[in-house]
C-alpha cells in the first residue's frame, strides 16, 4: 500500500518532449526547477493523488535488467541525488526516442525526487516521472473599475494527471517497485509509455495473482468450457458466480479446494488445468497453486466478472446466483427460445 502523507519533493527537473515523427523537438532545461511554497502543495497533489491502485510492476529487459534504461537512470539518481538533472535529461531523451506514434502529443516531462514515501510500511525515496499532454481552457473573471470582465487562459488541470510513474527505492534486485498511471493511453499508442519507455512487467504478488485467477476463470468459462462441454449460458453464468463466491468467501486461494467446490467434475477440472497451462504460456503467467486473496483486486476487477446473458437486442439477463431459479425452454408455436425465472418477491 502506498501512502504520501509525509512525502515531499527534494528536487524537480522539467523538460519539453515533442513527437519525434512529427518533427517536434525535445527541449532540455539547463537547471533544476525552483518551486515556491504556494506551488509546492499543488504539484504534490498533481503528482501523487492519482496513485491509488495497489497494482505494482517491476522493471524488466529481454537480456538483463541493467540494460533497462529507466531502471539504469533511476538507480543513478538513488545512488547520487545530485545527478538528478543530468539523469532527467537522459530520461527525456529516452522518452523522445519512443515518442514516434502519430497520436502521441507533445508535453511537459517532469522528473521528481520524493522523500518520505511509504510503500508496504517502508519509508523510502522515490523517483517520479510525469508527462502532461492535455490542456484545458479556464475562464478568468476580474474586476475592472466598477464592473467585471471575463478572459480565458489555457493550463494544466492538477486533478487530471495524464501519465505518471513512481519508482520506489526498494527491491532493486527484482527491478524496483513501480506504480503507473496512464489516463490517456487507450489505443494503439498506449504501449509507448508502459511497454516501450518504461519496460515493466506486473509484480508477482497477491494482487497480481488474484487478478490473474479472475481473468483465467472468466476466459475459461466463456472460451474453453462451452467448447469442451454441452453447457447453457445459464450454466456458464452459474460457474462464474460460484468462482466469484469462492474468492469472496476465502482469505486464501487453494487450487485443490477450488477444484472441489467450484469445478466439481473431474472432466471439468482436467479441462481447467489444461486451459490454465495454455493461458499461462500465452500471457507469460505463472499462477501459483496457493496464495492470499487480495480484497482490493477483487473490488477493482469484480465489475468485469458480471454474469450477463444477452438475448438478441431486447434483453440483458443478469444472474447473480441460484442456478435452479432459471430454466431455459423452446416455444414450438412461436419458434423462439425462452428463459423462465422463479422468484419469491418483486423488489
Amino acid at each position: 500500500m502506498m501512502r504520501f502523507l509525509e512525502a515531499g519533493m527534494k528536487s524537480l527537473a522539467l523538460h519539453k518532449v515533442g513527437n519525434k515523427t512529427a518533427g517536434e523537438e525535445v527541449v532540455l532545461s539547463a537547471k533544476l526547477l525552483e518551486v515556491s511554497e504556494v506551488i509546492n502543495p499543488l504539484l504534490l497533489q498533481y503528482f501523487l493523488t492519482p496513485f491509488k491502485s495497489e497494482e505494482l510492476y517491476n522493471f524488466t529487459h529481454p537480456a538483463e535488467l541493467e540494460l533497462n534504461e529507466v531502471f539504469h537512470y533511476a538507480s543513478a539518481i538513488f545512488s547520487d541525488t545530485g545527478c538528478l538533472l543530468e539523469q532527467s535529461q537522459n530520461l527525456a531523451q529516452h522518452l523522445y526516442r519512443h515518442s514516434t506514434h502519430p497520436k502521441i502529443k507533445n508535453g511537459e516531462f517532469y522528473v521528481v525526487l520524493f522523500e518520505n514515501c511509504l510503500i508496504d510500511n517502508q519509508r523510502v525515496e522515490a523517483v517520479g516521472l510525469f508527462k502532461s499532454e492535455s490542456r484545458e481552457t479556464y475562464l478568468k473573471v476580474y474586476p475592472v473599475g466598477g464592473s467585471f470582465e471575463i478572459g480565458h487562459d489555457d493550463g494544466i488541470n492538477i486533478n487530471k494527471l495524464d501519465k505518471g510513474c513512481l519508482i520506489f527505492n526498494t527491491e532493486r534486485e527484482e527491478g524496483y517497485l513501480v506504480a503507473i498511471v496512464d489516463n490517456l493511453g487507450k489505443g494503439s499508442e498506449a504501449q509507448y509509455w508502459r511497454d516501450d519507455f518504461l519496460q515493466v512487467k506486473p509484480r508477482s504478488d497477491d494482487y497480481y495473482n488474484t487478478r490473474a485467477v479472475m481473468d483465467l476463470c472468466k476466459k475459461f468459462v466463456h472460451d474453453k468450457l462451452p467448447n469442451d462441454f454441452e453447457v447453457s449460458r445459464a450454466d456458464q453464468a452459474d460457474m462464474l458466480n460460484r468462482s466469484m463466491k469462492f474468492l469472496k468467501e476465502n482469505e486464501a486461494f487453494e487450487m485443490e479446494e477450488f477444484n472441489e467446490q467450484v469445478l466439481s467434475s473431474p472432466a471439468i477440472i482436467s479441462s481447467f488445468s489444461e486451459y490454465k497451462n495454455q493461458f499461462g504460456s500465452e500471457h507469460d503467467l505463472d499462477i501459483p497453486e496457493n496464495f492470499q486473496i487480495s480484497e482490493s483486486a477483487l473490488k477493482n476487477q469484480s465489475r468485469f466478472m458480471k454474469s450477463v446473458i444477452k438475448l438478441d437486442k431486447n434483453f440483458h439477463l443478469y444472474i447473480h446466483g441460484e442456478r435452479q431459479m432459471v430454466e431455459k425452454g423452446y416455444d414450438e408455436v412461436k419458434q423462439l427460445n425462452y428463459y423462465k425465472l422463479f422468484f419469491k418477491e418483486e423488489n
